[in-house]
């Protein structure tokens, strides 16, 4: 019997103009995926009056024209969509290969990391290359995608305090997070290494490299590589 996609769905209201809908408090596969189910039926089947939705790990963030609706209103709406979760088919995923150069100069953070963790450099590329990510959503700035789940072993706290200037490209890793900077950007992810593609171009149907729900694998390749990636 399937499992009820709805179940223990909360709402909460995040503003005049806004409902939260949170699928648990924790993050999890299952949440997440409850998440991007609700988010393609109201892409497919929108909602006249509701302006923006905003996914995140566990909860799908509403807008809505206060004019149009009001929230307990709006919340027996999506309450409608909600029952329907089950029936709803996600896209098939892409799988994307970002390629990494985990370069001594591109990655600050590489070697404290493998010290936090007492392993080699060379074993902390192993772990960061070897799961294929779910990217659960975009945020921060545009085209940054949270990506997960790292490896056990390599779940690695924030920096104490964030750098000022991040470069573009940097790959870096918080909690059981990964993700590349899309842009130069304070941050206060540990950086293991810097990717030549461009996360988010305006020249891009879909702007973003990544969309929500798509996999994705990082490859090391060579500073020579890095090099063509960079001038392709």
């Amino acid at each position: 019997m399937p499992t009820n996609k709805s179940a223990g769905a909360r709402f909460e209201r995040a503003s005049d103009q806004s409902l939260l809908i949170y699928f648990g408090e924790h993050i999890t596969l299952e949440a997440n995926e409850s998440v991007r189910r609700l988010l393609h039926l109201l892409e497919q089947e929108p909602i006249a009056g509701v302006d923006n939705l905003h996914p995140a790990y566990c909860s799908l963030l509403v807008k809505f024209e206060a004019l149009k609706w009001r929230h307990e209103e709006l919340e027996r709406k999506l309450r409608k969509y909600l029952g329907r979760l089950n029936q709803v088919r996600l896209p098939e995923p892409r799988l994307v290969e970002i390629p990494v150069y985990y370069g001594r100069e591109f990655a600050p953070d590489l070697e404290e990391v493998a010290a936090m963790h007492g392993m080699t450099p060379e074993r902390v590329i192993e772990l960061h290359t070897r799961p294929t990510y779910l990217v659960y959503f975009l945020g921060f700035v545009p085209g940054f995608a949270y990506l997960g789940e790292l490896p056990r072993e390599l779940v690695t706290p924030r920096l104490p305090s964030p750098r000022r200037k991040v470069p573009a490209g940097s790959v870096g890793i918080a909690g059981n997070q990964t993700g590349v900077y899309p842009f130069e950007t304070p941050g206060g992810w540990r950086l293991l290494g810097r990717s030549p593609l461009a996360m988010f171009r305006t020249d891009r149907d879909g702007l973003s490299l990544l969309s929500i729900g798509d996999r994705v694998r990082f490859v090391p390749v060579s500073r020579e590589r890095f090099a063509e990636f960079e001038h392709a």
